[in-house]
C-alpha cells in the first residue's frame, strides 16, 4: 500500500478538511488553477484558429503552392502561359500529399460603370476550380456555370459591388489591356454579376473578380491548352516548406515554383508573432496558478503541524510527509483543471457554434467573427505541463516540512 496516498486521501475526505481554516485559500487557489487554464484554452484555441483561417483564405485565392514559367514578372498577372500537357496535371501524383492540382489566368483590368470606374483583377477559372471554400463566403447569388459554353457570368466581392454599385444580375463593362501592344484599342467584355463574395481579406476582396479562363485565354491570344499558372494544394499545411521543395525537384526546368509563405512573407511572419504571444500568456498563467498553490500548501503545511510532528516522531521520513502533501496539491490542481477544462471547452465550442464574439475591427484580422480551433494533441500536452509544472513548484514550500521540528510541533498542538 502507498502510505502517502493513503494518508492524503484521507486528509483530503476528512470533513474539517472543508471546514479548516485553509478551506477558503484551497478555494481561491482552486479557482486560480482554473480560470488560468481557461485563459491557456482560449488563447491557444483562438491562435490557432486565426492561423488556420488566414491560412485557408490565403490558401483559397492563391493555392499553397503555384507553377508557374521562368519569368521577370513581378505582378499578379499572368503573362507567359504554361500549357497544360504536364505530367502532374490534372492530378499531381509524383509527390505525397497533394489533394488537388487546378488551372488559372488572371489578368488586369477596369470596370466602368456610368457612375464610377475600379481596377480589378480578373481570374479565369476552369472546370477543375474547388469552389468548396467559396461556399462559406457567398453573401449573395450562385457560383458562375463554367461547364457549358463560354459565358459571361461573374462573382465578384461585396467591397467592389459597394464601389460600382452593383448587384446580383447587374451587367457592366470591363476593360483589359492587349498583350505587347498597350497603344491598340483594348480588349472589352461585357460580364454580368451572379454572385457576390466577402472572404473578409480586404487584400483580396478589393481586386479579384472571377470568370471563365477561356475569356482571358482569348484576350491573350492563348491557345485551348495554355494556361497562366497552376495551383496546388497540400494535405498539411504545416509540411508545406517541404512540399514546395518537392513540387519545386519534382518540375521541369523551365517552370518555377512558389509557396505562399514566400508570396506573402510578411503576412506569415505577423501570424508567427502569434505563438510568442501565446507562449509569454502560458507561462504567466502558469506562474500565478503556481503561487497560489504555493500560498495554499504553506498554509496546510502550517495547519497540519501536528500531524507532520506525529509522524516524523513515529520515524517517517521527511521525503515521505512531503509526498503527502504534494499528493494534495496534485488532487487541487487536478480539480482545477477539471473545472477549467470544463468551462474553457464549453467557452470555445460555444465560439465555434454561435461565433459570439466579433472582432471590433475586422479588417486588421481579416474576418468579422474570431475563429477558435483545438488541437487533441496540444489540449493534452498543455494539461500534463501544467499539472507537472505546478506540483514541481510544490517542492519549494514543501521543504519547509524538513525544518519542522516534532517536540515543538506537537508541542504546538
Amino acid at each position: 500500500m502507498n502510505l502517502e496516498l493513503f494518508i492524503a486521501k484521507r486528509l483530503i475526505r476528512g470533513k474539517e478538511y472543508k471546514s479548516s481554516i485553509s478551506a477558503p485559500i484551497i478555494k481561491i487557489a482552486i479557482t486560480a488553477v482554473a480560470l488560468g487554464l481557461i485563459m491557456m484554452l482560449v488563447a491557444l484555441a483562438t491562435t490557432l484558429g486565426l492561423k488556420q483561417k488566414i491560412r485557408e483564405k490565403v490558401a483559397v485565392f492563391n493555392g499553397h503552392i503555384q507553377i508557374f514559367n521562368y519569368d521577370t514578372n513581378v505582378s499578379n498577372e499572368s503573362l507567359v502561359p504554361v500549357s497544360t500537357d504536364q505530367f502532374f496535371y490534372p492530378e499531381f501524383n509524383e509527390v505525397s500529399g497533394i489533394t488537388h492540382i487546378q488551372a488559372v489566368a488572371t489578368k488586369s483590368g477596369i470596370i466602368r460603370t456610368e457612375e464610377t470606374f475600379e481596377a480589378i483583377l480578373a481570374k479565369g477559372v476552369g472546370t477543375d476550380y474547388d469552389w468548396s471554400a467559396f461556399s462559406e463566403f457567398m453573401v449573395a447569388g450562385r457560383l458562375p456555370k463554367l461547364d457549358a459554353n463560354l459565358n459571361d457570368e461573374v462573382i465578384i466581392s461585396r467591397i467592389l459591388a459597394n464601389k460600382l454599385e452593383l448587384k446580383v444580375g447587374d451587367k457592366f463593362f470591363s476593360f483589359f489591356l492587349k498583350e505587347g501592344d498597350p497603344s491598340k484599342t483594348p480588349n472589352q467584355r461585357n460580364f454580368e454579376v451572379v454572385g457576390i463574395y466577402d472572404s473578409g481579406f480586404e487584400e483580396f476582396d478589393a481586386q479579384y473578380l472571377f470568370c471563365d479562363i477561356r475569356h482571358i485565354q482569348r484576350m491573350n491570344k492563348w491557345k485551348k491548352d495554355e494556361v497562366g499558372s497552376f495551383e496546388v494544394f497540400i494535405e498539411d499545411f504545416d509540411q508545406l516548406h517541404q512540399k514546395g521543395n518537392e513540387v519545386y525537384g519534382a518540375t521541369v526546368s523551365t517552370l518555377d515554383s512558389r509557396t505562399i509563405k514566400d508570396r506573402y512573407a510578411k503576412l506569415f511572419e505577423w501570424i508567427g508573432l502569434f505563438d510568442f504571444n501565446v507562449a509569454i500568456i502560458i507561462g504567466i498563467m502558469i506562474i500565478v496558478a503556481g503561487i497560489n498553490m504555493i500560498t495554499a500548501l504553506l498554509v496546510l503545511i502550517l495547519e497540519r503541524t501536528p500531524m507532520i510532528g506525529i509522524l516524523k516522531a513515529m520515524g517517517s521520513p521527511d521525503w515521505s510527509i512531503r509526498k503527502v502533501f504534494l499528493y494534495n496539491a496534485a488532487y487541487l490542481i487536478g480539480v482545477g483543471l477539471f473545472w477549467g477544462n470544463l468551462i474553457g471547452l464549453l467557452a470555445i465550442l460555444g465560439q465555434h457554434w454561435f461565433r459570439w464574439v466579433k472582432f471590433p475591427n475586422a479588417k486588421d484580422y481579416y474576418m468579422t467573427y474570431i475563429p477558435v480551433a483545438i488541437d487533441p494533441t496540444t489540449w493534452v500536452l498543455l494539461n500534463v505541463g501544467v499539472l507537472v509544472l505546478c506540483t514541481a513548484m510544490m517542492l519549494i514550500p514543501s521543504f519547509i516540512i524538513t525544518k519542522i521540528k516534532p517536540v515543538k510541533a506537537i508541542k504546538f498542538e
